[in-house]
């Protein structure tokens, strides 16, 4: 005999191995909602569908040996639960400061998350990292339910349309990519076919911090063939990790204030009235 399990989040998902036990009789447990799928209940005997697997009834069955067959939802189907909660939460006798979001009231939380993921992305710590992603993701869920023209759907389709399109390679197996080069340049080469753009520069995303848009601009405009001499003194030198790299000098530097400023403690000095020979003689390094 054999015993299987549902998710009890998505009781209808039943694994595909299941589908022909279940043309027979079957034991239920009283978690399994049989109505409309046709099975064939029996008191006893029979393959057991449970989505408890602490049931009595199955801890006996799977102590005796029985085979156990188990739902594994694909991965990605705890979205749907996210999209519920955040329906729940706009809809009426939800929380009403989240029904009165708009897009605009917004825009200050989106800024904030994607500096904290990228802050936990720096960490490398997981937790971290697991709750910043999940923080973007209520962003994305947020703008889709609070639009009144489109929805989570279309953006997941979009998405998936963008990707597919972009990547014939992998899905159409039309084209051959050699390496991570290649496919950068294939990529823009489609965008620039799909968004029809006048210049090399269109799209740039100008609301970014100063110094990655200088990055983004000069590096569409290399790609374009611009020459280096054109390019303003002060942008020469730029590439597309020129934020990054200012970020992890920023960082460093805070850090070695830090060190300094526990050493001069250390030697019994105030941190806040060092002197510039105090800071260089305790400065790290």
């Amino acid at each position: 005999m054999t015993v299987v399990l549902l998710d009890p989040r998505w009781p209808g998902v039943v694994p595909v191995a299941a589908l022909a036990l279940l043309r027979g009789p079957v034991q239920v447990t009283a978690d399994v909602a049989v109505e409309g799928l046709g099975l064939e209940v029996v008191a006893t005997g029979g393959v057991l569908v449970s989505s408890d697997a602490a049931h009595p009834e199955v801890l006996r069955r799977t102590a005796a040996g029985e085979d156990v067959v188990a739902a594994s939802p694909p991965p990605g189907i705890a979205l749907l639960d996210a999209v519920a909660v955040m329906d729940r939460l706009r809809s009426p006798g939800g929380c009403p400061w989240d029904a009165e979001q708009t897009h605009e009231s917004l825009r200050r939380y989106l800024v904030e998350e994607c500096y904290e993921l990228l802050d936990a992305l720096a960490s490398g710590v997981r937790e971290d990292v697991v709750e910043e992603l999940g923080d973007v993701l209520l962003q994305v869920l947020f703008h889709a339910r609070v639009a009144e023209d489109f929805t989570v759907d279309d953006v997941a389709t979009g998405l998936v349309a963008k990707l597919v399109h972009r990547h014939p390679h992998v899905f159409a197996g039309s084209e051959v990519v050699a390496g991570a080069v290649a496919q950068e340049l294939r990529w823009d080469e489609l965008k620039a076919v799909e968004k029809k753009r006048a210049s090399a520069v269109d799209g740039v995303a100008l609301a970014q911090p100063a110094l990655a848009l200088a990055a983004k601009l000069v590096s569409r405009a290399g790609r374009a063939g611009l020459p280096d001499e054109l390019v303003p003194g002060p942008l020469r030198g730029l590439d597309g990790d020129a934020e990054d790299t200012l970020r992890e000098a920023a960082l460093a530097f805070a850090a070695d204030v830090r060190v300094a400023e526990q050493s001069a403690r250390g030697a019994g000095l105030d941190p806040s009235r060092l002197t510039g020979v105090e800071w260089s003689t305790h400065w790290p390094g």
